[in-house]
């Protein structure tokens, strides 16, 4: 291949992969036209493109965008497909997984898509970690699950202590009423 041909698809490698990082690094191998074009369609639905990559072009690229991957990495060790999109690697990485495991035809995708790992934030992790990680909305509500509780905890030592000196005000001023009232006089009959 020539160097203007190599220059050329890492260019269009660039520009596919721009802004990427997070990502589902497959191994896909004797799948037939029609269940390669239902996964890529399945996916598609759910704003998950995915690309066939020349290994060695491919992990130049990434080097060049911050994303070092070394040449001796399980990553790059037979064809390579790489899915990228949906809102974070967590959605990526559980859409991947209900296609290939939960799906229809999951069991004709057994043996033929082989999923090697995950990029998350441009960082190699697992694909198992990466299915557990959890989605934006899903680690806010921890964060202020986190912050709540014990806030609750603060907001209730200080109404408490406050309620009873309030309730022991009220029961004072109450007997204070009571005996004001049978310590006045009675009216006179006329």
């Amino acid at each position: 291949m020539s160097k203007v041909i190599k220059q050329m698809e890492m260019d269009a490698l660039r520009s596919s992969f721009e802004g990427v990082r997070d990502a589902v690094v497959l191994s896909v191998k004797g799948l037939s036209a029609q269940l390669d074009g239902s996964l890529r369609a399945t996916l598609r639905k759910k704003n998950i493109r995915m690309q066939v990559v020349k290994n060695s072009l491919t992990r130049r690229v990434f080097n060049e965008m911050g994303i070092p991957i070394a040449a001796d990495s399980p990553y790059w060790q037979g064809p390579t497909t790489l899915a990228w999109g949906a809102n974070s690697i967590a959605d990526l990485s559980r859409a991947i997984e209900d296609e290939l495991k939960k799906s229809k035809i999951a069991a004709q995708y057994k043996d033929k898509v082989v999923v090697k790992g995950a990029i998350a934030d441009g960082q190699l992790i697992s694909f198992d970690l990466a299915v557990k990680m959890p989605t934006l909305p899903e680690a806010l509500g921890q964060i202020l699950s986190a912050i709540l509780g014990p806030g609750s905890a603060i907001a209730g030592c200080l109404t408490g202590p406050i309620s009873q000196v309030a309730s022991q005000i009220q029961t004072i001023s109450e007997k204070t009423e009571e005996a004001a009232v049978e310590a006045a006089p009675a009216p006179v009959a006329g």
